[in-house]
């Protein structure tokens, strides 16, 4: 029972920190998309059909990298897999770990970079590819884990059929309506800042942002886990 009442309570905040976290998605995927070639480091779905697309003989599309952002998404999804299961935490300590992880390896992706100025080798390309789709893989497996409706914070196609398929239009209730609609525009909103951030600044100014953005975040969920971390001493 206090189980579900700490989940309960820990609501406002998770999804105000995983609304936020849709925004870096966007970011991430404008990124990866737009400034590394016809990737995704945090939509797999997307990689998989390019992967399909480069087996039928499609130009402009890297299998390898494909095949490398899906390999650092499921190494960092087992060590998200291995974070919630280690041990007893409360929902927004599980969060806060993944974000203290996620700003880390944004952080060293803004670092690669910088340092490549506007010339990005194929190293600092996959050193970007491996670090995002890690730090996305992370996130997706702890957030699976905590299972907030409609806020898986990477993927929108159930989010919008349940927005559609429970809306007046359909005869449904309209349930969450709201927090659906927020979560298809933060990712939106994540995506447009994404793309005017990288073609005004170039690749660092985005991942910067994104790397703020989580930090922020962490912040936010160590505040409010604060208190309750005093009163379980």
């Amino acid at each position: 029972m206090d189980a579900v009442k700490g989940i309960v309570d820990d609501q406002t905040p998770l999804v105000r920190a995983l609304i936020g976290l849709t925004v870096v998605t966007g970011l991430v995927d404008a990124i990866s998309f737009l400034g590394l070639g016809h990737i995704f480091t945090a939509n797999m779905t997307g990689n998989h059909v390019f992967l399909g697309f480069s087996a039928g003989g499609a130009p402009g599309i890297s299998a390898a990298r494909s095949i490398a952002a899906l390999c650092a998404f499921a190494g960092g999804s087992a060590c998200g897999g291995r974070l919630t299961s280690s041990r007893q935490r409360t929902p927004v300590a599980q969060m806060l770990i993944a974000t203290y992880v996620e700003t880390a390896l944004l952080l060293a992706a803004a670092s690669a970079a910088t340092f490549a100025a506007s010339d990005v080798s194929p190293a600092i390309a996959y050193a970007i590819v491996l670090s995002t789709a890690l730090a996305m893989g992370l996130r997706n497996a702890v957030v699976r884990k905590l299972a907030v409706p409609d806020l898986t914070t990477t993927v929108l196609t159930l989010t919008i059929t349940g927005l559609a398929a429970d809306s007046s239009l359909a005869s449904g209730g309209g349930g969450r309506t709201a927090r659906r609609a927020l979560s298809i525009l933060a990712m939106f909103a994540g995506a447009l800042a994404g793309t005017i951030l990288l073609r005004t600044f170039g690749l660092p100014a985005p991942l910067a942002v994104a790397t703020f953005i989580v930090g922020c975040l962490s912040f936010y969920l160590r505040l409010h886990a604060r208190p309750k971390l005093a009163r379980n001493r």
